[in-house]
């Protein structure tokens, strides 16, 4: 199945771990250029405060200037490709797995705005919707789509912005549409859901918890959906546990809509952003990014299984 994180481990040993090794080791070419470069500027201070020839001074800073503009611009080239670089990776363990078709990667890419409204988890008012790292592919026959958002909207109490949502967004297609709407969320995130439930209640969507025994799973979500839902189909056993579990370290949301699966999960991490002055050569730091994915399409596998 996709969360094979034994399978995982042994991957990232022998294959990502060799090149984060590679890309620390030009990280510290970096920094040690920079240390040259406070160097440089010291003794061009010290030059300038003891020979006092101004214009020969002036050349040396300018000279420096580049040499520093230089660096600056390589290291942030190295920022900029450093997770395409890594995520790629990840992929490729991926889509290696079986049911899986190639997936493909576009590091700016995003998905529309007006497709994540459509998922009925987040109402906005005036919104900014930022995304990257959008990833496409296909299990079995079922088609997906997914990216890193950050949604944030304009307070209604203060001047600023509030998050909305930050982490990984999931949106996939079913072959054959599901019968009736279903809304997934987090129990305590219901008071800044009014919104998107009252929403689903306008349209006959009704709390269907009474309809759930597990007493953990209701102590960590809230469900509802149209009264043609079928709950033992679009969220079986096997997928409240797993949801149980995951909600421990994560939040979240799932909704159903006819052949469409949304799934939202929170990471208010910079995933897989590098850190330029410590080593970026860790297991957790590219687990993390695995897990979000491996989550999100675990969900939507198991849906269309049941379902």
């Amino acid at each position: 199945m996709i969360m094979q994180l034994d399978q995982f481990r042994k991957y990232y040993n022998h294959t990502i771990h060799p090149e984060l090794v590679r890309l620390d080791r030009k990280r510290m070419r970096f920094i040690r250029l920079l240390l040259i470069a406070v160097l440089l500027f010291g003794a061009v201070v010290v030059f300038e405060i003891y020979v006092r020839i101004f214009v020969l001074s002036l050349l040396l800073m300018l000279i420096l200037g580049v040499y520093m503009s230089f660096v600056i611009y390589r290291m942030r080239k190295f920022i900029r490709e450093f997770k395409p670089h890594v995520v790629r990776l990840v992929l490729d363990f991926i889509d290696d797995q079986p049911l899986f078709g190639e997936l493909e990667y576009k590091p700016k890419g995003k998905i529309p705005l007006k497709r994540f409204l459509s998922s009925g988890i987040f109402s906005l008012g005036e919104a900014v919707y930022e995304g990257e790292d959008y990833i496409t592919g296909r299990i079995g026959d079922i088609e997906f789509e997914m990216c890193e958002l950050l949604v944030r909207e304009t307070s209604r109490v203060r001047a600023r912005l509030d998050d909305v949502f930050k982490g990984i967004f999931i949106h996939a297609v079913f072959r054959h549409p599901a019968r009736g709407r279903l809304l997934v969320l987090p129990r305590d995130e219901m008071p800044l859901m009014t919104e998107s439930l009252r929403n689903l209640v306008a349209n006959g969507g009704q709390c269907l918890d009474d309809h759930i025994p597990e007493e953990e799973f209701l102590g960590r979500f809230t469900v509802y959906g149209t009264r043609d839902a079928r709950l033992s189909a679009l969220l079986p056993q096997e997928l409240r546990e797993f949801l149980t579990q995951y909600r421990r370290q994560s939040k979240i949301y799932l909704s159903i809509i006819g052949q469409h699966i949304f799934v939202a999960i929170t990471n208010e991490k910079d995933i897989l952003e590098p850190n330029v002055l410590r080593s970026n050569v860790s297991f957790e730091l590219v687990r993390e990014f695995y897990e979000d994915i491996a989550s999100g399409l675990y969900v939507v596998r198991a849906i269309d299984v049941s379902h």
